[in-house]
This record gives C-alpha cells, structure tokens and sequence, in this order.
C-alpha cells in the first residue's frame, strides 16, 4: 500500500527518478519543468528542502513499497492558514483514484499537521483528470487563473475549506 510521506533528502533519489520516467507524460498536461530543473535538480531539491524546513511550504511524496515515488503532493506559500496545493502523480498509477485519495488525505494532513483552514489549487482548462481530482476532493471553483499561474495557460482557482 502506497503511503504519503514528508520530503527528506533521502527521497531525492526515487523523486529525480518519478520526475524523469514521467516528464514527457507531465508535459502533456502541464508546463515542463524544463531542463534547467533535472540539470540543477540536487540545488533546487536541497532549496526545496530548506523552504520546509523554514516553514514556508510542505512538501509530501507517495511512496510505493518498493521505495519509488508514485506521487508528489506539495503545499505552499503556508501563511494565514492558507496554502496552495500543487500535485502530480506517476502515469502509471492515473486514473485509478490515487490522486484524489491522496488529496483528500493530504487535506486532513494539512489541518491536523499544519493548522491550515484553506486550500487552493489552480488548474488549466485543459486538464480535465486533475479538475476532476479537484471536485471530488471537495474543492470548489472560485475564479479564472492568471496564465502566468498556469505556466500560460488559461484555468480556473480551486478552493476547499478544511475542517478541524
């Protein structure tokens, strides 16, 4: 059984994994992180690091149990009791309810572990699976998205008020 773990420099090596195997399936629907991202991955994952470290964000990876990473669920910009859901999951595991169970898990998280009352997530119009994820993970449409958001692409806000 998958579980959701928190970021820890020993998962960068199963996440640079996760990231190359599925990058050409993560650029159909979403910017491509770009080369710059997989040429400086061990800076930008050591930053990432130290940004939760500092309480900024909170990064999570679903883990399967032969180790690889079947997911990345991150939160950021916590501040007020409000933070932005970012997620992706390995092709080979989509459209099998993974990413909303792991939201829906991730939401509790982020009140019990993280005191957060509100989530947000922005998605392109053209993602259909992860405004599903969305919906079924009880967020709500709550205005259009800059495309500068959207790595240029047009797309709605998402928001889900968290319960205690």
């Amino acid at each position: 059984m998958p579980e959701l773990k928190r970021l820890h420099a020993g998962h960068a090596p199963a996440v640079l994994a996760f990231e190359l195997a599925n990058r050409a399936y993560f650029a159909a629907s979403i910017s491509d992180r770009g080369d710059d991202f997989f040429g400086q991955f061990t800076s930008g994952y050591n930053a990432s690091l130290a940004e939760q470290e500092a309480g900024i964000c909170a990064f999570y990876v679903l883990v399967a149990e032969d180790g690889s990473v079947l997911g990345r669920f991150n939160l950021y910009d916590l501040e007020d009791g409000t933070a932005r859901l970012g997620y992706r999951v390995a092709e080979q595991v989509a459209g099998r309810g993974v990413a909303t169970t792991t939201v829906r898990e991730l939401c509790r998280m982020a009140t019990a572990m993280h005191g957060l009352r509100t989530l947000r997530a922005a998605t392109s119009h053209d993602n259909a699976a992860s405004r599903k994820v969305l919906a079924k993970a009880g967020f709500v449409p709550v205005g259009p998205a800059n495309p500068a958001d959207l790595g240029g692409k047009s797309g709605t806000w998402y928001q889900r008020d968290l319960q205690p």
